[in-house]
């Protein structure tokens, strides 16, 4: 429908991106919906996820008002790095936001409790962070380089930041979490081969070639366009 070209390295991208996913489904650990935004609270400041916030906000302060200034222009790392930090705190925020607006409209408020401010406020600061930083990762470098580091970066830290706070692999034996381990590097491997062998745009160079003549105006100012001496260059005669 869309026309795109799809090479066999690219079939092989989606192949494991499909595999990935269904291998990391089957054996998904069983979620636990809290009951509610208190008991969110009660799993967000428990020690382990403290030490994993305190972590995170120093490293990204670190990036950055010491590394951002030197290295945002020539590294990559930088820029993603700290929206993906961002984004992982940005997407456990949306989750007890998510959870506080399901039991509202059940007829249980949860808009009267502090906490559920406190995630909302949290979510906006992560949200607007995540994104300005990802727009200067995209403004400085290519987006071909910038779509698959992020995806990994984010994807890797928001399952880290979640199974900290939710504990969601306690109840799994080593064989279930190793299976979801290598299903979740089959979808990264998937992504960055999409990435890598992504049809380029044809370029001038390619489209000369093709067609096997080039034609340039031979500059002089004081003619008028229809005037103008026109040089045209034939394959046949220059570029055998």
């Amino acid at each position: 429908m869309l026309k795109e070209r799809l090479r066999w390295m690219g079939v092989l991208g989606c192949v494991s991106c499909i595999a990935g996913s269904v291998v990391i489904v089957i054996h998904a650990p069983e979620e636990h919906t809290p009951s509610s935004v208190q008991q969110v609270w009660n799993l967000a400041t428990q020690p382990a996820f403290l030490i994993y916030v305190a972590a995170t906000l120093s490293i990204v302060l670190v990036l950055v008002l010491h590394f951002e200034p030197l290295y945002g222009q020539t590294n990559i790392l930088v820029y993603l790095g700290i929206c993906s930090m961002m984004g992982a705190f940005t997407v456990v925020s949306i989750k007890a936001i998510g959870i506080a607006i399901k039991l509202t409209l059940e007829g249980i408020n949860q808009f009267g409790y502090m906490q559920t401010w406190f995630f909302l406020s949290v979510a906006v600061v992560c949200m607007i962070t995540q994104l300005n930083y990802l727009n200067k990762a995209l403004d400085t470098f290519s987006a071909a380089l910038v779509s698959p580091i992020y995806y990994v970066m984010f994807t890797t830290l928001t399952i880290v930041a979640s199974a900290i706070m939710f504990k969601d692999w306690s109840g799994q034996n080593a064989s279930s979490i190793v299976s979801e381990l290598c299903g979740f590097i089959t979808v990264l491997s998937g992504t960055v081969i999409l990435h890598v062998t992504r049809d380029e745009e044809p370029t001038a160079t390619s489209d000369i070639m093709t067609k096997g003549s080039v034609t340039w105006y031979d500059g002089d100012p004081s003619k008028h366009l229809e005037e103008a001496h026109f040089i045209t260059l034939n394959n046949s005669d220059y570029f055998n």
